[in-house]
């Protein structure tokens, strides 16, 4: 018996439609779902986060209660790390277009942006400096940097690695989106 809330088997439309009433269309919500590279490596560091809170127990028990106060808060910023790992990714809401990055955030409003279109480029691997061929979601702003064209996301993400249909569907949606709101 399949589990449809734990599988991404449904189709694009059935995954997009919002069985709660009271969903709040203004909220900013991310068009795909976080790949299984990135919630894996995620639930690594967590793992690894555990370790190191247990350490902190084993220290605070047998040592000094300021060096366990010290690898507690390692520990909890390994937690908010990986939390911020899994936020990473493009988020859309009637406001505009937000790309969440480890460590900064950019939002672009729907009046800014000129074109939204899926390009075939070299793309960076997993975000290294090795490129490889692949499409990447390329968002062109209008205003002050005009002309200026920014890769949302690409098909060697985290997220769209091995999962061509999913960037496909991804791509797809901020696209229309882009469409709905621009105009």
């Amino acid at each position: 018996m399949p589990l449809p809330f734990l599988t991404a088997d449904r189709t694009f439309e059935a995954a997009s439609e919002s069985a709660l009433p009271y969903d709040d269309r203004d909220r900013w919500r991310r068009p795909y779902r976080p790949g299984p590279w990135r919630v894996g490596v995620a639930a690594l560091v967590l793992m690894v986060a555990s370790f190191v809170l247990f350490a902190a127990v084993l220290i605070a028990l047998t040592g000094s209660s300021s060096s366990a106060g010290v690898v507690l808060g390692i520990g909890l910023a390994v937690i908010a790390g990986a939390l911020r790992m899994l936020r990473v990714g493009v988020w859309v809401s009637p406001r505009g277009v937000r790309q969440v990055g480890l460590l900064v955030t950019r939002t672009v409003p729907w009046e800014r942006v000129v074109a939204v279109r899926t390009v075939q480029q070299p793309v960076r691997w997993l975000g290294l400096p090795r490129t490889v061929q692949g499409q990447a979601l390329v968002l062109t702003r209008g205003g002050r940097a005009a002309g200026d064209a920014t890769a949302l996301f690409t098909t060697h993400t985290l997220d769209f690695l091995d999962r061509p249909a999913a960037f496909d569907r991804a791509a797809d949606a901020v696209e229309a989106w882009a469409a709905e709101r621009g105009r």
